[in-house]
C-alpha cells in the first residue's frame, strides 16, 4: 500500500475527522459531482464513489449523497453506513430501509438500483470485505454502540 494511502486511511480513522468531515466532504463531492455533470466525485480519489439518491422516508422527496462504496462482481455495490464513526446510523440508511429503490450515479451513468440490508451470515462475509477494501471502518465501528448498516445495491 503506498504511503499516500496508508496516510488517508490514518487520519479517516480519527475521531477529529468524524467531527469535521460530514459538513465538508459531502458538501464538496456535490458541488463538483453537479457541476461535472455527474463524473467526478472527489473523494473517489480515495475510494470508488457513487451519489446515491434515495426517496426520504418522511418527506418522500428525493435525496441525494455522495457515498464511499465497494464495488461488487457482477455490477453491485456494498453502501457501509458508517456515518464517520458517529453514534447514530446515516439518514440515507433510513430512507434505504423505507424505500429499497433507489438510484446512483456511476462514473457519470445513473444507474437504478434495490438496496438490501444485510443481516447474519451474509452481513458476515461483507463486513469482511469492506474492512479489506478500507480498514478505518474497524474504527468506526469500535467507536459506537450500534451496529453499522451494511446494504447492498443491485441492479435493477
Amino acid at each position: 500500500m503506498p504511503s499516500g494511502e496508508r496516510w488517508v486511511q490514518k487520519v479517516s480513522a480519527t475521531r477529529a475527522f468524524a467531527r469535521i468531515a460530514p459538513h465538508i466532504v459531502p458538501a464538496l463531492d456535490r458541488a463538483v459531482h453537479r457541476l461535472t455533470r455527474g463524473k467526478v466525485l472527489l473523494s473517489a480519489r480515495m475510494l470508488p464513489g457513487v451519489v446515491l439518491t434515495t426517496t426520504g422516508a418522511r418527506s418522500g422527496l428525493p435525496r441525494r449523497t455522495p457515498l464511499a462504496c465497494v464495488p461488487e462482481e457482477g455490477g453491485g455495490w456494498l453502501l457501509v453506513g458508517s456515518n464517520f464513526g458517529r453514534p447514530g446510523h446515516p439518514a440515507w440508511t433510513g430512507n434505504l430501509l423505507k424505500n429499497p429503490e433507489a438510484e446512483v450515479s456511476w462514473r457519470g451513468r445513473d444507474i437504478p438500483v434495490r438496496a438490501r440490508l444485510l443481516t447474519g451470515e451474509e452481513r458476515a462475509l461483507a463486513w469482511r470485505a469492506a474492512l479489506e477494501f478500507w480498514p478505518p471502518y474497524a474504527a468506526y465501528q469500535a467507536r459506537v454502540a450500534r451496529e453499522i448498516r451494511l446494504f447492498r445495491l443491485e441492479r435493477r
